[in-house]
Protein backbone atom coordinates (compact mmCIF):
# COMPACT_ATOMS: atom_id res chain seq x y z
CA UNK A 1 0.00 0.00 0.00
CA UNK A 2 1.27 3.50 -0.77
CA UNK A 3 2.05 5.73 2.21
CA UNK A 4 0.51 8.69 0.38
CA UNK A 5 -1.82 9.04 -2.62
CA UNK A 6 -0.19 8.98 -6.06
CA UNK A 7 -1.11 12.01 -8.13
CA UNK A 8 -1.46 12.46 -11.88
CA UNK A 9 -3.32 14.82 -14.20
CA UNK A 10 -5.50 14.03 -17.20
CA UNK A 11 -5.93 16.29 -20.19
CA UNK A 12 -9.35 17.89 -20.61
CA UNK A 13 -9.45 16.31 -24.09
CA UNK A 14 -9.62 12.91 -22.34
CA UNK A 15 -13.14 13.74 -21.05
CA UNK A 16 -16.10 12.08 -22.74
CA UNK A 17 -19.67 11.52 -21.64
CA UNK A 18 -22.05 8.64 -21.20
CA UNK A 19 -22.49 6.65 -24.42
CA UNK A 20 -19.44 8.10 -26.16
CA UNK A 21 -16.77 5.69 -27.41
CA UNK A 22 -13.46 4.97 -25.74
CA UNK A 23 -10.95 4.84 -28.62
CA UNK A 24 -8.06 2.39 -28.38
CA UNK A 25 -4.89 4.20 -29.51
CA UNK A 26 -2.53 2.37 -31.89
CA UNK A 27 0.40 3.27 -29.59
CA UNK A 28 -0.80 0.82 -26.92
CA UNK A 29 -1.23 -2.95 -26.88
CA UNK A 30 -3.01 -3.02 -23.48
CA UNK A 31 -5.68 -0.49 -22.54
CA UNK A 32 -7.44 -1.14 -19.24
CA UNK A 33 -10.57 0.15 -17.50
CA UNK A 34 -10.49 1.50 -13.94
CA UNK A 35 -13.90 2.07 -12.33
CA UNK A 36 -13.72 4.99 -9.89
CA UNK A 37 -15.81 7.41 -7.89
CA UNK A 38 -15.37 10.92 -9.26
CA UNK A 39 -15.58 13.83 -6.82
CA UNK A 40 -16.56 17.27 -8.07
CA UNK A 41 -15.07 20.11 -6.04
CA UNK A 42 -17.49 22.88 -5.08
CA UNK A 43 -15.23 25.52 -3.62
CA UNK A 44 -11.59 26.56 -3.71
CA UNK A 45 -9.38 24.83 -1.15
CA UNK A 46 -5.66 25.14 -0.46
CA UNK A 47 -3.88 23.25 2.34
CA UNK A 48 -7.30 22.17 3.61
CA UNK A 49 -7.83 20.13 6.75
CA UNK A 50 -10.19 17.15 6.66
CA UNK A 51 -13.31 19.13 7.66
CA UNK A 52 -12.68 21.85 5.07
CA UNK A 53 -11.93 19.22 2.42
CA UNK A 54 -15.17 17.37 3.20
CA UNK A 55 -17.13 20.64 3.04
CA UNK A 56 -15.68 21.33 -0.42
CA UNK A 57 -17.39 18.29 -1.98
CA UNK A 58 -20.05 19.47 -4.44
CA UNK A 59 -21.07 16.13 -5.89
CA UNK A 60 -20.19 12.75 -7.31
CA UNK A 61 -20.00 11.17 -10.76
CA UNK A 62 -19.05 7.81 -12.19
CA UNK A 63 -15.56 7.91 -13.69
CA UNK A 64 -13.51 5.48 -15.77
CA UNK A 65 -9.76 6.17 -15.46
CA UNK A 66 -8.84 4.44 -18.73
CA UNK A 67 -5.12 3.64 -18.83
CA UNK A 68 -2.68 2.33 -21.44
CA UNK A 69 -1.04 -0.03 -18.96
CA UNK A 70 1.91 -0.96 -21.16
CA UNK A 71 2.80 2.71 -21.67
CA UNK A 72 2.36 3.46 -17.98
CA UNK A 73 4.98 0.81 -17.19
CA UNK A 74 7.41 1.73 -19.97
CA UNK A 75 7.24 5.53 -19.62
CA UNK A 76 7.95 5.71 -15.89
CA UNK A 77 5.35 8.45 -15.50
CA UNK A 78 1.65 8.41 -16.26
CA UNK A 79 0.77 11.40 -18.44
CA UNK A 80 0.74 9.64 -21.81
CA UNK A 81 -0.79 6.42 -20.47
CA UNK A 82 -3.75 8.22 -18.90
CA UNK A 83 -4.02 11.25 -21.17
CA UNK A 84 -5.18 9.94 -24.55
CA UNK A 85 -8.36 11.47 -25.97
CA UNK A 86 -11.43 9.58 -24.65
CA UNK A 87 -9.54 8.15 -21.64
CA UNK A 88 -11.75 9.80 -19.00
CA UNK A 89 -15.42 8.87 -19.41
CA UNK A 90 -17.56 10.71 -16.83
CA UNK A 91 -21.27 10.65 -16.09
CA UNK A 92 -24.07 9.95 -16.42
CA UNK A 93 -24.70 13.01 -14.23
CA UNK A 94 -23.40 14.76 -11.13
CA UNK A 95 -25.34 14.00 -7.97
CA UNK A 96 -25.13 16.19 -4.88
CA UNK A 97 -25.92 15.39 -1.28
CA UNK A 98 -24.63 11.81 -1.16
CA UNK A 99 -22.67 10.57 1.86
CA UNK A 100 -19.12 9.81 0.72
CA UNK A 101 -18.88 7.09 3.39
CA UNK A 102 -21.68 4.99 1.89
CA UNK A 103 -21.01 4.83 -1.84
CA UNK A 104 -20.79 1.54 -3.69
CA UNK A 105 -18.74 1.17 -6.86
CA UNK A 106 -19.16 -1.51 -9.54
CA UNK A 107 -17.21 -1.94 -12.77
CA UNK A 108 -18.53 -4.21 -15.54
CA UNK A 109 -17.28 -5.25 -18.96
CA UNK A 110 -19.87 -6.74 -21.33
CA UNK A 111 -22.23 -7.15 -18.36
CA UNK A 112 -19.79 -9.17 -16.22
CA UNK A 113 -18.85 -7.64 -12.85
CA UNK A 114 -15.09 -7.12 -12.71
CA UNK A 115 -14.83 -4.67 -9.81
CA UNK A 116 -16.91 -4.07 -6.70
CA UNK A 117 -16.05 -2.03 -3.62
CA UNK A 118 -17.40 0.37 -1.03
CA UNK A 119 -16.10 3.86 -0.34
CA UNK A 120 -15.80 2.93 3.33
CA UNK A 121 -13.07 0.43 2.35
CA UNK A 122 -10.86 2.94 0.51
CA UNK A 123 -7.20 3.17 1.54
CA UNK A 124 -7.52 6.98 1.70
CA UNK A 125 -10.90 8.53 2.51
CA UNK A 126 -12.33 11.06 0.07
CA UNK A 127 -11.71 14.00 2.47
CA UNK A 128 -8.14 12.73 3.04
CA UNK A 129 -7.56 12.65 -0.74
CA UNK A 130 -8.88 16.18 -1.21
CA UNK A 131 -6.85 17.44 1.76
CA UNK A 132 -3.67 15.82 0.42
CA UNK A 133 -4.17 17.16 -3.11
CA UNK A 134 -4.95 20.66 -1.81
CA UNK A 135 -1.57 20.61 -0.05
CA UNK A 136 0.09 20.23 -3.46
CA UNK A 137 -2.16 22.36 -5.65
CA UNK A 138 -5.15 24.59 -5.12
CA UNK A 139 -8.39 22.81 -5.98
CA UNK A 140 -10.94 25.01 -7.74
CA UNK A 141 -14.72 24.79 -8.15
CA UNK A 142 -15.51 22.29 -10.89
CA UNK A 143 -12.26 20.34 -10.54
CA UNK A 144 -12.79 16.59 -10.84
CA UNK A 145 -10.85 14.18 -8.64
CA UNK A 146 -10.59 10.47 -9.40
CA UNK A 147 -10.43 8.54 -6.13
CA UNK A 148 -8.62 5.34 -7.11
CA UNK A 149 -9.76 1.96 -8.28
CA UNK A 150 -10.33 -1.37 -6.51
CA UNK A 151 -8.92 -4.73 -7.60
CA UNK A 152 -10.22 -6.22 -10.84
CA UNK A 153 -8.99 -3.86 -13.55
CA UNK A 154 -8.37 -5.49 -16.90
CA UNK A 155 -7.96 -5.08 -20.62
CA UNK A 156 -10.47 -3.65 -23.07
CA UNK A 157 -10.96 -4.71 -26.68
CA UNK A 158 -12.82 -3.16 -29.59
CA UNK A 159 -16.48 -4.11 -29.32
CA UNK A 160 -16.55 -4.21 -25.52
CA UNK A 161 -18.96 -2.12 -23.47
CA UNK A 162 -17.60 -0.93 -20.13
CA UNK A 163 -19.85 0.30 -17.33
CA UNK A 164 -19.07 2.13 -14.10
CA UNK A 165 -21.83 2.32 -11.51
CA UNK A 166 -21.82 4.43 -8.35
CA UNK A 167 -24.76 3.94 -6.00
CA UNK A 168 -27.03 6.96 -6.07
CA UNK A 169 -25.38 8.33 -9.23
CA UNK A 170 -26.26 5.81 -11.92
CA UNK A 171 -24.42 3.89 -14.61
CA UNK A 172 -21.81 5.31 -16.98
CA UNK A 173 -21.70 3.16 -20.14
CA UNK A 174 -19.18 3.48 -22.96
CA UNK A 175 -18.51 1.32 -26.01
CA UNK A 176 -14.91 0.61 -26.96
CA UNK A 177 -13.68 0.97 -30.52
CA UNK A 178 -10.43 0.72 -32.44
CA UNK A 179 -8.68 3.85 -33.62
CA UNK A 180 -9.40 4.84 -37.20
CA UNK A 181 -7.35 7.62 -38.81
Amino acid sequence: MPKAPLLFLKASSALIGNGEAIVLPPESARVEFEAEIGVVVGRQIHHAGLAEAEASIRGFVCLNDVTARDLQKSDGQWTRAKGFDTFCPVGPREVQGLDWRNLELTGRVNGAVRQHAKSSDMVFSIPALLSYISGVMTLLPGDLVATGTPAGVGPLAAGDVVEVEVSGVGVLSNPVKAFTP
